[in-house]
């Protein structure tokens, strides 16, 4: 990423510290600008509509308005925002609800620096993340009539494939030689025959359901 592609976050949590502590971390950061805060969901819908950032930082857990509905509001106005939902534990209903509702990414509090800048420049680029616990959560999660990998042809397989290894769109048309909008119409298929409502429920199935060892591609 070039250094004048500075990519504009906001960050949203109830807890001073918190707020104080990831502010540090990226006004010390290359490439990031805080440009907004909010103590809950509510204030996180005024702010935003003010400094539009790139890519939200969410608590989940916040008086007034929780981060669920407030990454759903958002991600309904501004679907090009990408937004973390970024939080103390990994529930498996917590994570599907932000997932759900728009979230990009579901990343824990404990992780490290390095990794949440890496989430944040992925969001940025509309690449998923999951932490290890927030993955393992919805691979043991145990799911009625996932459908076999037979459902998908064998070029949908290989979409599949590389959206597990976090290519873009842009990077998967690269890879295969295709057109960015049937890039966009394979995605939106492989969506639908697994009953995913986004990238990163589509990579939790395929990785818990083995689809991709269970293909012949």
């Amino acid at each position: 990423m070039s250094s004048l592609q500075r990519i504009r976050v906001m960050l949203v949590d109830d807890h001073e510290v918190v707020r104080s502590g990831l502010t540090h971390f990226i006004s010390v950061s290359d490439n990031l600008d805080m440009v907004g805060q909010a103590a809950n969901g509510l204030e996180a819908l005024a702010v935003a509509d003010c400094c539009h950032p790139d890519v939200v930082l969410m608590d989940l857990i916040m008086p007034e308005m929780d981060g669920i509905e407030a990454i759903r509001r958002l991600h309904t106005k501004y679907p090009k925002m990408h937004i973390i939902a970024l939080t103390g534990f990994a529930d498996h209903d917590l994570v599907q609800q932000a997932l759900s509702a728009g979230a990009i990414s579901f990343i824990l509090k404990n992780t490290s620096i390095d990794e949440l800048s890496e989430a944040i420049h992925a969001a940025y680029l509309g690449r998923p993340r999951l932490t290890l616990e927030a993955l393992n959560v919805l691979v043991d999660q145990p799911v009625k009539n996932v459908p076999h990998a037979s459902v998908l042809t064998p070029r949908e397989i290989k979409v599949l494939g590389l959206i597990v290894e976090g290519c873009s769109n842009q990077q998967i048309a690269e890879r295969l030689m295709l057109n960015l909008s049937t890039v966009k119409t394979h995605i939106s298929n492989i969506l639908l025959k697994l009953g995913a409502t986004n990238r990163v429920e589509a990579v939790s199935i395929a990785l818990r359901e083995k689809m991709l060892e269970k293909a012949d591609c």
